[in-house]
């Protein structure tokens, strides 16, 4: 089984890394996993959205041109998971096809000459097709700020 993950590691951000470094290991904990939420929502939020992507980009429509294009079942929405450990929180899915929508790439058939799928109510036969990219897991511009506003709020609670 694939995973899919990003690794979230703020910087750039001295008065929090300062603060940061004053907490003890639990305390940390429980600011990363906090922020581990925000992210987790914001991603399946974009799911069930239709994008756009964390950097603000539209995703490439699919061939059925169906609206939202990565949230057909909710299967990928729902897989978005995270992990808190120690001073690192990880946010991803574990579905064999995560990586292929984040990343894009090329699926070849394995135990046969062509791939077999139906877009709409036609069956398709192909040597191979080719995914775009549909990056859906990141942190916006937005993402961001609410992350800093999240951290600023938790820090600020613990030094009045």
């Amino acid at each position: 089984m694939s995973t899919l993950a990003i690794h979230v590691q703020l910087s750039g951000f001295e008065t929090i890394e300062q603060a940061l470094a004053r907490l003890n290991p639990f305390q940390g904990e429980q600011l990363l996993e906090a922020l581990a939420r925000l992210i987790q929502q914001s991603v399946r939020e974009r799911l069930i959205a239709g994008g756009p992507a964390p950097d603000g980009s539209a995703w490439k429509p699919n061939l059925e041109g169906r609206r939202p294009i990565l949230h057909r079942s909710g299967a990928l929405a729902r897989s978005i998971d995270y992990a808190v450990s120690g001073m690192q929180a990880v946010v991803g899915s574990g579905l064999i096809y995560a990586a292929i929508h984040q990343f894009g790439g090329t699926i070849l058939p394995k135990a046969a000459d062509r791939l077999s799928f139906r877009i709409g109510n036609r069956q398709v036969f192909a040597r191979k097709v080719t995914m775009p990219a549909r990056p859906y897991i990141g942190l916006s511009g937005e993402d961001r700020a609410e992350l800093v506003q999240a951290a600023g709020a938790y820090l600020r609670s613990l030094f009045p």
